[in-house]
């Protein structure tokens, strides 16, 4: 059974700066979570079939998501991942007069009952609150970027 986790947040930069602190590497990491680093499987790119893995830092069992960019126009980049997840992470920006809407839609399954419900019981609501920080974060990052920072 899919679930959808779906946040957004206005940000006072252009769309197109808003984008790239999603396709940026460097920007990235500036507002991932800080025990989520994601990284390149060869070159680093939101090209159509570009892959990476976003890894969860957590000692010894560091949880690991394979992701391949599986859609991408100006203003949006989706990503397709597999592991103890599988499902989408949708980045959509909408230009809004002089701000931009930014939208994030994260579908998944887990396959895993036991792991199902693990995420469940402890880090369902955890992760919706993550999700929220990240998008403050982002907005912060987007408008230094913006303001030339």
């Amino acid at each position: 059974m899919s679930q959808v986790l779906a946040q957004s947040i206005e940000i006072n930069a252009t769309a197109t700066v808003v984008e790239r602190c999603i396709t940026d590497l460097a920007l990235m990491h500036r507002w991932l979570n800080p025990v989520l680093r994601c990284e390149p499987v060869g070159v680093w790119s939101t090209d159509i079939g570009s892959q990476s893995r976003f890894v969860i830092q957590i000692p010894l069992v560091k949880p690991t998501l394979n992701s391949v960019v599986v859609e991408r126009k100006p203003g949006l980049v989706v990503w397709e991942f597999q592991g103890f997840f599988q499902g989408r992470d949708r980045w959509e920006c909408q230009p809004v007069a002089k701000k931009t809407r930014l939208l994030n839609r994260f579908e998944f399954e887990i396959p895993n009952p036991l792991v199902s419900w693990g995420f469940k019981t402890f880090a369902a609501s955890w992760t919706k609150q993550d999700m929220q920080a990240q998008l403050r974060r982002l907005k912060r990052v987007a408008e230094e970027v913006e303001v030339g920072y």
